[in-house]
């Protein structure tokens, strides 16, 4: 069910036809989002979570499978069809986590919500550097903690197909990680990003300027090698982040490259 999304172009800030007039995206596919502050990624990111049909500020309207979506799936928050993971998530209730995570599971009819809780919490500890604590308070949890647990329930539990992604390499987690994660649950993502190696790890990104979705880029091969150069890059200050969190002292030269 519900297979491809269709972002039909609107206008720009000023008024006139945003370059993109169409575009589709499927299950398995990550498009990053990237662009200048101001340049209407959130305004994007609005449109696709509100299944806009013409009546925000972009005039964009968006498509499921081809078509104008059910009323339900806009007004009725059962049926949502789009998940949000914002860069700010925090958490009021204050229960242990697993406890969380079974209430969750028990709501929504899954057969082993011990199990579920037990699943979600090991996935989100491959994606955050300071483990999860089953019986650690939801309070307690630190942005990248909170991150960590909502990427991994949802993609192990939620049904919505479509996920939105906010600067998901602020929030301290393995980014990598976390969008092959959602890879494997056969999802439609979207990745606001302004992380070079993020942007450059989809296969199709998206650049706004001016409040509009400007151009749609495929990765070329010469870019697929920048991202090779980018990862060793990356595994490198992972490793020296990973000295000076256990104290120790970084001071080897830079070797990343060969």
């Amino acid at each position: 069910m519900f297979d491809r999304i269709t972002i039909i172009g609107g206008k720009n800030k000023d008024g006139s036809a945003e370059p993109i007039r169409e575009l589709t995206a499927g299950r398995g596919e990550i498009i990053s989002v990237i662009g200048r502050t101001g340049s209407g990624k959130s305004l994007l990111v609005r449109d696709i979570e509100q299944l806009a049909q013409g009546d925000t500020p972009s005039r964009r309207r968006i498509l499921v499978d081809g078509t104008e979506p059910e009323h339900k799936y806009r007004a009725n928050p059962a049926c949502k069809i789009v998940s949000h993971i914002a860069q700010n998530m925090n958490y009021t209730v204050d229960l242990p986590c697993a406890d969380f995570l079974r209430m969750r599971a028990e709501c929504r009819g899954l057969a082993d919500p011990h199990l579920n809780a037990r699943a979600i919490i090991e996935t989100a500890n491959t994606l955050c550097g300071e483990p999860i604590l089953p019986d650690e308070p939801l309070t307690g949890l630190s942005g990248g903690q909170s991150r960590a647990l909502m990427t991994a329930d949802t993609a192990i539990n939620t049904s919505a197909p479509v996920i939105l992604i906010d600067e998901i390499e602020n929030a301290g987690i393995d980014i990598r990680a976390a969008t092959g994660l959602l890879l494997k649950a056969d999802k439609i993502v979207f990745v606001v990003t302004h992380n070079p190696l993020l942007a450059l790890s989809c296969d199709r990104r998206l650049v706004m300027r001016n409040g509009g979705m400007d151009a749609l880029i495929t990765i070329s091969s010469g870019e697929k090698e920048t991202r090779k150069e980018l990862e060793r890059m990356n595994e490198y200050t992972l490793s020296l982040l990973r000295k000076l969190r256990a104290g120790e002292r970084a001071e080897e030269r830079c070797v990343w490259r060969d």
